[in-house]
This record gives structure tokens, C-alpha cells and sequence, in this order.
């Protein structure tokens, strides 16, 4: 917010010697933050003249130029010869002459210099070059907004561009800060200066009249709240448009970042920025009928008043009259009843919009405007009588109108909740002694009604102050009042934790092991398309349920990711495009899995400052869909690079499988492989990942149409496992046993078994029939070729006996592989390869 400091001079007392600095350091004692100070970067003489005399000299470049004789006053040397390229002036007109040694905003400096035959002893200045607007329409001409001074008169002074604005931070719950009288008020508590609240006026002369249909019709309220809860209405009538904006005005808005825009329009902006109150000014000869508030309907559309027509949606709130749509509530209004230069009688709207439907509409149509900032963050409700009787005062007197009786208002009752405020109950939260004096006076001071109770305090916050909801604000506000440097600067001592809860162990560990082998970690955004959500997220590639992003920030990867996949491969090609072509990444991350059918989402947000019941957090969880927390890796390119004597080793499926296995022994659970198909993988290259017979991921080179598709050159190869399941799956990680001191026997055994059977089924049954005496099996061999028949492959394991109390014997060792290979039998039909 930027507050010009004549305009804040008008509402508290500033001291005549305060600098703008000062008054900076006095916004920051009360909780804002100083972000700049903004002046008309203008000096030197800048003075009133009067054209005496031109001659107009044509040019060989076509450009008609004047030589000007000028009076700038005695003092300033009387009469000077100036070169104007302008024509919008006449002989005895006053303009605003810059003298050599003046600096204009750019900075542009000032000198006499020869130019188009003449020696130009300063230059004539238009309102863009004084720093008053963006217009461009020739010189200024003092007559034509309403000044008249002497010939040599200091102009800086003269068009207040000598006035100095600073430049606050207003954090989102103090919007009533975003207002001259806000910033005013704040500075009184900061200083103890006198105040006047501009919005004090008799009420009985704020009545708006009569006449004027008014309706509010919300079929579809935004969390059980209507659209508007007030509506005011005022008619102006004579007024005359083309009358100039008087630059007192003109300067204050430019300082406060506004440009001006004709008196009517003006006036609206000037009295939104002194009270904080968006207001909206109608031509009233092209409504049609009166103004209904309501919701848009399917399919409407509009044009606002920056030309662009909008597709409407149901919960934007809108402004119309019998013809359609005329504005976007609180946000901006449209171009078929805008004020022009046509404009004879204006209706004034002064409302209360509901601040999610305005803070809705705005991002939804990506048009944030002063108007929808002051709104979503809330407006006072007392305030719309005062600031359309304001608006139609200063269109009286500076566009020369006639306030009639006509006009109209709704409204509702302004009911603001008491709060509980507990003795005591300050002084324990901050850990400052305050008196019960200065409590109840900070409250008073920011304008709330104190009433004693048995147990402290009954507060009633005032009507600009919305954020105030609970007791915690209030003591924040006592805090704010009486000086955060009153604050101890004490350290607490925080509770013992209880660390890092089994799965968040578990992440960790997993996410370290991948990283002591090699890869690197690369978290990407949760956001991709639907198509890869289809492609990465199943096995076949069938459509799944994603959930859609209501405003995404790339229009392409408008869903939430089912997979890991799509965001290693975009890591990939960012890096591949920058020469990095040997890659070994990983990401641990959650993803979403909403299910088919299911609707998710609730307006519902608990209170603040207490804690959600169970039911409370079980149906808040219940709206989201599940996030389970998943581990992927991409390798590509070579694994080794070339060295001499070495020839360079491509990434392949043997990689991934090493990390895999790094995976789960970081998890503390065995993984295990059988080969699979997946639509995102190369036919006959992939395979399903178990942990505890159950599946938990994939592993696979990735499809070479996939790998096209994603720029990267040459294979892939990709794993993917839900990490929370795995680590679930593995529980606590269980002591290691004491080595046995007795030594192992070893044997080795061939099956021959169909070439369907998993190899990790067979070990397993082997496993199971050989009993507690074997401490390990391992696949060595897997065998397809001559001397077996068609169909069937042979599979090697390595096997280890050991018992934790003798010395096994051989007999013991073969019997329990025997006993293995029985089991193996029964289950797959498996034979001892000869």
C-alpha cells in the first residue's frame, strides 16, 4: 500500500519535521513491513509560463515544429525561446516550462541545446514528462485542468509533485490496511497522534433515497454464504465528464500507483484508496431496468471492462441488469454500462461481497484487480453508506453534478461475535507482565468494545478488523499495541521428540543406500498429463482416475502424478539436453491414487487454535485420495564410462536389478523378480517386484517408442516401488543373531521345471521343504537348451546348511535338500536334472 503523506496529514496528526522514514518506523512498531518510499523524481526550476508568442516551422522530415517565445517570469529571466514539437496550445496560454538545470523523472536532464536551427532554452513539459500519467497528448496546458498561477510560480509545488508517498507491506489478514483511514488509524496507535476517521458523518445525511430496484438473488452460496450482503446505491445526475481532474488528486493517485483516468473514474479510485470501500460507478442512461446480483448460469458470457470476453462460471458472482451480465462482482465491471465521455448521470454502488466468491472469481478468470484484493480480504461492512455519499460529494464538486433522492440499499444486520478473553490469559501467552489497564486500553485503542465478565473479559472486535476471531488475535493485537520489543527474547525449551517415526526410518535409510550407491536424487514437481498417468501409472495402459488441478501452472500437466516415472523422465531430458547423457537417478515421492468413482474434496475447514476430533481428521482425510509414498529409478546411457583399457558398459536391466536389491536391503525385506508385460516397457524386458509374495512394483527397459517420446537417446531402464508397502511389508528390522561357530555345508541341486515357473517360486519351495537347517538359497544357473525338452529350462541353486549347535553331517545336508526338492515337486512338477 502506498500512502501519499499529504493525504495521511489530512486523517492523524504528522509532525511538520517528520520524514517519510519516520513515518515508516512508526508503521513498522505497530507490525507492517516498509517495502520503499516513491517521490516525482523532479527538481530544479520548473515554473509557470506563458506562451507570448510561435512561429511554425515545417521540417524536411515532415514534423512541424514550433519556436516558441515564452514568459517564465522575471526572476527566472524573463522571456526564453523554446522549441515545442506540440500544437495543442495557443498564444497566452500557461504551461509548465522547464529551465536548463531541471531533471525530469527518467532522470532527463535539462539544458539549452541546439536543436532545429535554435538554441532551446529549456523545454515545454506535457503530463507524461512531469511523472503524472501515461498520456501523451501534447503539452499541459494549466487552464485545461483547472490551475491558474502566476507567470514564474514554482509548478513542482503548484502540481504537488513535491509530495512524497511511502510504500508498506499489508499481510493478507489486515486488509483494512489497504485504505488511507486504515493506515491513518494505525499510525495514531503507533504515535499516540490525534485521529480522524474520514467515514464520520452524520448517518441521517448517508441515506442513499429511493427508487432505484435493488435485488440480491444467490441460488448458490459459497459455503452456506451469500454473494452480497450489502448493497448501496446513490444517483448523480449533470455530471460533465471533460471536466480535468484537479492536480492535488492527479498526484496523490500516481504516488499511490494509480494513473488517471477522467474525473468520474478518478474520483471512484481516490475514494476506494482514502476508505477502503471498491466502488463502481454505472452510466445510468444505459442500464437497462435495476441491478440483480446473482450467480453467472451455465453457458454465460461477458465482456469486461479490459475488452475480453469471458466464459462465465456458476460460481461467479455478477452484476446485472435487465440485459445481462454488466460486471464482474468485486472484481471488474463490464464494458457495456462503463462511465465515459458521454456520461450525464452515473449510478454509485457501494457493496459487501463475500470474500471466497471474489477471491474465487479472481483467480479463476486470472484478473486480479484493486478492487478484488480489497474485497477477498475483507471490507469493513459499516463503510458502503459513507463511501458512495463520498463519491457522490466530490462528483458534486469537481464534475458538477446533483446528488438526487433516488438510489436504494440492501443490507443486512451487522452482527460481530464477542470473544472470551481470560485474565490472565495475555500476560501467560506473551510472557510480558501487562497490567489489566493496558490490555483493555490496547483493545479500546484498536477500536474494539470491552466489557468486564467474572472470568476477564468480553470483547466485541470492530467492524474493520474481521481477522480478530479468537483470543490468540486479540493478544497478538495487545502485543502489536504496546510494543513487540517488550518481547523477551528467550529461547523455550523445546519437548523431547520421539525421532523419526518406523516408516519415516525406513525412507531415509532407503533414500541414503541409493545414494552411498551412486545415484543421485532428483525431486521434480507432482504434475503431469493424463496420458502419463495412463502410460506409467498400469500395467496395460488403461485409463485410470487422476485428479485435475483446478488451476494448473502448465496447461499440459494439469493432473497429479499416479507415477514417479514421468518426472525422472523429465529430469532426464533437461539433463541429456545439457550433455549429461550418463544418468543413475532416483526420487522418493508421494503420488495419488484416487478411486474410480469416488468424489473427493470439502468446503469444510475446521476452527483454528484447537484440535480436530478423530471424526474431524478421518472425514478431512477421507476427501483426499490415497498418497502412498513411492521409490523410483531411471538409468541411461553407460553405467561405466570408457577408460583405458576398458570399453564403456551401457546402463541395462542388471543395474536396475542392483538397486533394487539396494532397495530392499535398505528396507530390510527381500524383493524378488518374475518377468512380466507392462505397456510403458519393451515387450519380454520387464518384471513384477514381490515382497512377502506380494507386489509392490516393476522393474524393465523402458519401450523404445516411450524413450523416443521422452528425447532420450538409446535405452532406458526404469523401477518403481510403493516404498511405504515394502517397508510395511518388512515391519521392524529385527537384530542380527549371533554368528554360529560351527561350519556350514554346502550343496548344489538343478531342477528342471517348466519355463512359466518363476524362479523365485521354486527357491521358495525348495526353502520351505528343506527346513530350519538351511541358512540360504541362491539362483546360479538357469539353464535353456540342449538335453532338456521344449518348454523347460533348469535352475541351479546354491544351498547352505548350518546348525547353531553341532557340526552337521553330509547325510543331514542331503536329506534336507531332499526334502526341498520333494516340496519343489509337489508344487511345480520339478525333477533333479541328471
Amino acid at each position: 500500500m502506498r500512502v501519499p503523506l499529504s493525504w495521511l496529514r489530512e486523517y492523524v496528526d504528522v509532525a511538520a519535521d517528520a520524514t517519510p522514514e519516520d513515518v515508516l518506523a512508526s508503521l513498522v512498531t505497530v507490525g507492517f513491513e516498509e517495502e520503499d518510499i516513491h517521490r516525482f523524481e523532479i527538481s530544479g526550476p520548473v515554473v509557470v509560463g506563458q506562451v507570448l508568442s510561435f512561429e511554425e516551422e515545417p521540417q524536411k522530415n515532415g514534423k512541424t515544429i514550433r519556436w516558441c517565445q515564452v514568459d517564465v517570469g522575471e526572476a527566472n529571466g524573463g522571456v526564453r525561446g523554446i522549441v515545442c514539437g506540440a500544437s495543442n496550445f495557443a498564444v497566452g496560454d500557461k504551461i509548465v516550462a522547464t529551465l536548463p538545470g531541471s531533471v525530469l523523472p527518467g532522470p532527463f536532464p535539462i539544458a539549452a541545446r541546439k536543436t532545429y536551427g535554435h538554441v532551446s532554452d529549456g523545454m515545454i513539459a506535457s503530463a507524461r514528462e512531469l511523472g503524472l500519467g501515461d498520456e501523451h497528448d501534447g503539452i499541459l496546458v494549466l487552464s485545461e485542468i483547472g490551475v491558474d498561477a502566476p507567470v514564474g510560480a514554482d509548478a513542482i509545488a503548484l502540481l504537488h509533485l513535491d509530495d512524497v508517498a511511502v510504500e508498506i507491506n499489508v499481510t493478507p489478514d489486515r486488509g483494512y490496511a489497504f485504505s488511507l483511514r486504515g493506515v491513518a488509524r494505525e499510525y495514531s496507535h503507533a504515535t499516540g497522534a490525534s485521529f480522524r476517521d474520514p467515514a464520520e458523518r452524520d448517518f441521517a445525511e448517508l441515506q442513499p433515497g429511493s427508487g432505484f430496484p435493488i435485488a440480491i438473488d444467490d441460488a448458490n452460496p459459497i459455503r452456506g454464504r451469500v454473494g452480497a450482503s450489502e448493497f448501496v446505491a446513490r444517483v448523480v445526475r449533470g455530471v460533465d465528464p471533460s471536466r480535468p481532474t484537479p492536480p492535488w488528486m492527479i498526484a496523490r493517485l500516481a504516488l499511490a500507483g494509480m494513473r488517471s483516468l477522467g474525473v468520474l473514474i478518478d474520483i471512484t479510485n481516490y475514494v476506494m484508496l482514502e476508505l477502503g470501500n471498491p466502488i463502481h460507478g454505472y452510466d445510468l442512461d444505459r442500464l437497462q431496468g435495476g441491478i440483480t446480483v446473482r450467480r453467472a448460469t451455465a453457458g454465460e458470457r461477458m465482456t469486461t471492462l479490459d475488452g475480453q470476453e469471458r466464459a462465465l462460471h456458476v460460481d461467479d458472482l455478477l452484476i446485472t441488469d435487465d440485459s445481462g451480465p454488466i460486471g464482474l462482482a468485486g472484481v471488474m465491471g463490464g464494458g457495456t454500462t462503463e462511465m465515459s465521455a458521454s456520461t450525464r448521470n452515473v449510478l454509485i454502488e457501494a457493496a459487501i461481497f463475500d470474500q471466497v466468491s471474489i477471491a474465487r472469481t479472481a483467480r479463476r478468470h486470472k484478473l486480479p484487480s484493486e478492487a478484488s484484493k480489497r474485497f477477498e480480504r475483507g471490507v469493513d461492512p459499516l463503510i458502503p453508506f459513507a463511501a458512495a455519499r463520498r463519491v457522490a460529494d466530490l462528483m458534486v464538486e469537481l464534475a458538477g453534478g446533483e446528488l438526487t433522492d433516488e438510489g436504494g440499499a440492501l443490507f443486512a444486520e451487522v452482527l460481530i461475535e464477542g470473544i472470551a478473553l481470560p485474565a490472565g490469559f495475555v500476560q501467560g501467552f506473551v510472557g510480558v507482565d501487562y497490567t489489566d489497564g493496558e490490555v483493555v486500553g490496547a483493545l479500546e485503542t484498536i477500536g474494539a468494545e470491552v466489557t468486564p465478565t467474572d472470568a476477564g473479559w468480553q470483547v466485541i472486535p470492530p467492524s474493520w478488523r474481521p481477522d480478530l476471531t479468537d483470543k490468540w488475535t486479540l493478544v497478538e493485537e495487545v502485543a502489536r499495541i504496546h510494543g513487540l520489543d517488550r518481547i523477551p527474547s528467550e529461547l523455550p525449551v523445546p519437548p523431547s521428540g520421539r525421532g523419526y517415526t518406523p516408516l519415516q526410518q525406513g525412507r531415509k535409510r532407503v533414500a541414503d543406500a541409493l545414494a552411498a550407491a551412486g545415484l543421485v536424487e532428483t525431486p521434480a514437481f507432482p504434475f503431469t498429463s493424463e496420458e502419463q498417468n495412463d502410460l506409467h501409472g498400469s500395467a496395460s495402459g488403461e485409463h485410470l482416475p487422476s485428479i485435475r488441478l483446478a488451476n494448473p501452472l502448465d496447461g499440459q500437466a494439469g493432473y497429479l502424478r499416479r507415477s514417479l516415472i514421468p518426472g525422472l523422465l523429465q529430469t532426464a531430458h533437461r539433463n541429456i539436453a545439457r550433455g549429461l547423457t550418463d544418468l543413475a537417478i532416483f526420487e522418493t515421492g508421494v503420488v495419488f491414487a484416487p478411486q474410480a468413482g469416488v468424489e473427493y474434496g470439502t468446503d469444510f475447514i475446521p476452527p483454528s487454535g484447537e484440535r480436530p476430533s478423530d471424526e474431524t481428521l478421518a472425514a478431512l482425510n477421507a476427501s483426499i485420495p490415497a498418497q502412498p509414498r513411492h521409490v523410483a529409478v531411471l538409468l541411461t546411457g553407460n553405467i561405466t564410462p570408457r577408460q583405458p583399457g576398458r570399453t564403456a558398459e551401457p546402463a541395462g536391466l542388471a543395474d536396475a536389478l542392483d538397486a533394487i536389491r539396494v532397495i530392499g536391503a535398505a528396507a530390510g525385506a527381500e524383493i524378488d523378480v518374475a518377468q512380466t508385460q507392462r505397456a510403458a516397457l519393451h515387450p519380454g524386458r520387464g518384471g513384477v517386484l514381490r515382497a512377502l509374495g506380494e507386489e509392490i512394483g516393476y522393474v524393465g527397459e523402458l519401450h523404445p517408442q516411450v524413450s523416443a517420446d521422452a528425447d532420450l537417446p538409446g535405452r532406458a531402464v526404469v523401477a518403481e516401488l510403493d516404498l511405504d508397502r515394502l517397508l510395511t511389508l518388512a515391519g521392524e528390522r529385527v537384530v542380527a543373531e549371533s554368528l554360529s561357530t560351527f561350519p556350514a555345508a554346502t550343496q548344489d541341486v538343478s531342477l528342471v521345471v517348466g519355463v512359466e515357473v518363476p524362479a523365485a517360486d521354486v527357491r521358495d519351495a525348495v526353502a520351505a521343504g528343506a527346513g530350519d537347517l538351511l541358512e540360504s538359497v541362491r539362483l546360479v544357473d538357469d539353464y535353456r537348451g540342449e538335453g532338456l525338452g521344449e518348454g523347460q529350462k533348469s535352475l541351479t541353486f546354491a544351498l547352505r546348511f548350518r546348525a547353531a549347535d553341532r557340526t552337521l553331517t553330509a547325510a543331514e545336508a542331503t536329506e534336507a535338500k531332499i526334502a526341498g526338492v520333494a516340496v519343489a515337486t509337489e508344487r511345480f512338477g520339478a525333477s533333479i536334472r541328471d
